[in-house]
């Protein structure tokens, strides 16, 4: 959050012009020991945040930075954005958080083309374990709802193959990956001995609710588990003036929770120590995301990590953590997008798999902002009207940026 212009910005540039914070709202999950998490309630963003390069930065001959000026225009919604970045040159260069269904647009464009990266990212199906009328405490169940799923499926129809499938919480890539670790099979007679074992009521739907960007992997998920478990299946979509709400008695653990499955995506700012970002989060006694009672291995295990000192133990706890959750079911596994970007054709962009980083971006001779006729944008026109967008699969549902 940064409320306002100064001699301050991300190193390689300096904030000279717009600012970008956001309100929370307090969600305490323990007084004592104390624990809250902050969510966000409203953002205030100017309607452009203009960074200038900062010449004097001690790294600038490795990494940069190498353009002058970069401007992020929050007075665009994701979808214009992209058409402007598909569509002509001059208005936007770069646009994160493509969706997986805009992605054969941009590879037609002739003005822009699609990048990939494997990104710290999961996405996964929170299980409610503390539901009293369902058996979601087995894990004979939880098993019975993995195998049940086809991930192949999930990945390359419902994310258009911009996806990696994962055994548990770490993609393969990190550091705490366990050696040898596959995803579940896709074993419907299995799921269903093991489902059936499981005791769940006759009758009684599977409940699976999801934020609107992922009701479309919400409903292939149901599909299969109707499929291979001879259930019936709810899907619940959560609309986005419900999502902070909802947030919060996720969050609080206060109130009980309308569903036994929840469409939930998260990422990692290191590749380092994942259960440090996205176990704990979501199983962990503090954990922001935890439906159900804490896990008395699963935090054994985090507390050994949260105090090793030596990397390579560190690794191989990490390595335990991420096997744990794989071997007890505590969530249904689905996959790591991918981060996908709309990048000009004239702007040389590399991506990180954490953060969105420009300080190594350059644009070659041909790009607008070399052209004589060309020192304003000037791109096909006026932006387009904002087309209906909720229904794309993304990450997290979140708005891209565009610079």
């Amino acid at each position: 959050m940064i409320d306002e212009p100064g001699p301050w910005g991300t190193g390689p540039f300096t904030l000279v012009q717009g600012a970008s914070s956001i309100l929370t709202r307090h969600a305490v999950m323990s007084p004592n020991p104390y624990t809250a998490s902050w969510l966000i309630e409203s953002e205030d963003r100017s309607a452009e945040v203009v960074l200038e390069a900062n010449l004097d930065h001690w790294n600038r001959a490795e990494r940069g930075p190498r353009v002058q000026r970069a401007v992020f225009r929050n007075d665009l919604s994701p979808s214009q954005a992209l058409e402007l970045c598909i569509s002509g040159d001059g208005e936007v260069d770069i646009v994160t958080e493509v969706s997986p269904a805009d992605a054969e647009r941009v590879r037609t464009s002739q003005y822009a083309r699609l990048i990939t990266a494997d990104a710290n990212r999961v996405l996964t199906c929170i299980i409610n374990r503390g539901r009293t009328d369902v058996p979601l405490d087995s894990v004979d169940v939880r098993k019975a709802l993995n195998l049940a799923v086809d991930r192949r499926r999930i990945v390359e129809d419902g994310l258009a193959g911009y996806a990696n499938e994962i055994p548990a919480m770490t993609p393969s890539w990190c550091s705490g990956f366990p050696e040898g670790a596959t995803p579940y099979p896709h074993d419907p007679d299995e799921a269903k001995r093991l489902f059936e074992k499981g005791g769940w009521p006759t009758g009684r739907p599977i409940r699976i609710a999801t934020p609107m960007a992922f009701v479309g992997i919400a409903q292939l998920i149901g599909d299969d588990l109707r499929r291979s478990l001879g259930v019936a299946v709810e899907v619940i979509r959560v609309p986005e003036e419900n999502a902070l709400a909802g947030s919060r008695a996720l969050v609080e653990k206060k109130l009980d929770l309308p569903w036994d499955l929840l469409v939930h995506a998260w990422f990692d700012l290191s590749s380092e120590a994942p259960p440090a970002a996205v176990h704990r989060e979501f199983f962990g006694r503090d954990g922001a995301f935890r439906a159900g009672p804490p896990d008395p291995g699963f935090d054994e295990l985090f507390a050994r990590m949260a105090v090793e000192l030596d990397g390579a133990r560190l690794v191989r706890v990490a390595e335990d953590i991420d096997r744990y959750c794989f071997d007890n079911a505590l969530a249904v596994f689905l996959c790591a997008p991918q981060a996908l970007y709309a990048v000009n054709n004239h702007v040389s962009f590399g991506p990180y798999r954490t953060t969105f980083e420009i300080a190594e971006v350059t644009v070659d001779e041909g790009h607008w902002s070399r052209q004589p006729d060309m020192a304003q944008p000037a791109g096909p026109g006026s932006p387009p009207a904002d087309a209906a967008n909720w229904d794309k699969p993304g990450f997290a549902g979140a708005a891209g940026n565009a610079c």
